[in-house]
C-alpha cells in the first residue's frame, strides 16, 4: 500500500560502486502504477543521473516507506518542522492531514520550490539555515509552546538534519512533555 511521506531508496552507480538516496513519492497513483521523484540538483551522483535521466531509463530502488500511522484522535493541529530535504514529504503530510490547520516552520528558501502549503490555511515560517540548525532549534523553542497550549489535539511532524530533528523531538517528547503517538520524526540528512 501507499502512504504518506513513503520513500524508496535508489541505488546510483558511483565509478563502479553503489551508491545510495532516499527520496519521498510524489503523488503516488496505485490504480495508474506511477508517481513522481523530485531531484535537487546540486554536485552529486545522484544530481548527475537526474540530469541525463531520458523516458525508458531504469534504476534499481529498494522499498522502505517508514509506515505511517493516522493519528488518532485527528489532529486539531499539525506542528511541522522540515527543510527543503523533506519538502515532498512535509507535502504529502499537509495532502492528508488537510483537515487541520498548519503551522511550519521551514528551513531554506521557498523561491522555485514546489511547496504545497496554502498560506490562506497554514502558518508558514521560513527560515534560513544559521550554526547547523541551532537557529531553527531556537526559533521551534520560541514559539511552540505557547501554540501547544492552545491546542487540544496537536501532532508534531520533524524532518530536518539527523542533529536538528534528534535536538526537537528530545525537546518536543522530554521537555513539553507530549506522548510519542502524538510526534513524528525522522532525520533526513547529516551535515
Amino acid at each position: 500500500g501507499v502512504h504518506p511521506t513513503m520513500w524508496v531508496r535508489l541505488w546510483f552507480d558511483n565509478a563502479g560502486k553503489p551508491h545510495q538516496r532516499a527520496y519521498t513519492l510524489v503523488d503516488p497513483d496505485p490504480g495508474a502504477g506511477t508517481f513522481s521523484l523530485e531531484f535537487a540538483l546540486h554536485e552529486g551522483v545522484a544530481s548527475d543521473w537526474a540530469r541525463t535521466a531520458k523516458p525508458g531509463d531504469t534504476i534499481e530502488a529498494t522499498i522502505h516507506g517508514t509506515g505511517f500511522t493516522q493519528p488518532e484522535p485527528a489532529p486539531s493541529h499539525v506542528f511541522a518542522i522540515a527543510d527543503t530535504a523533506s519538502l515532498p514529504a512535509l507535502n504529502s503530510l499537509l495532502d492528508t492531514l488537510d483537515a487541520a490547520p498548519a503551522t511550519v516552520w521551514f528551513e531554506g528558501e521557498r523561491d522555485g520550490l514546489p511547496f504545497r502549503a496554502e498560506e490562506s490555511r497554514h502558518d508558514v515560517r521560513t527560515l534560513p539555515r544559521r550554526d547547523s540548525g541551532a537557529h531553527l532549534v531556537a526559533q521551534v523553542k520560541e514559539n511552540l509552546p505557547g501554540l501547544l497550549a492552545d491546542t487540544p489535539d496537536p501532532y508534531v511532524w520533524l524532518a530536518c538534519d539527523t542533529a536538528t530533528t534528534r535536538a526537537l523531538t528530545s525537546y518536543v517528547r522530554k521537555e513539553l512533555g507530549l506522548p510519542k503517538q502524538r510526534v513524528n520524526a525522522l532525520g533526513y540528512w547529516r551535515p
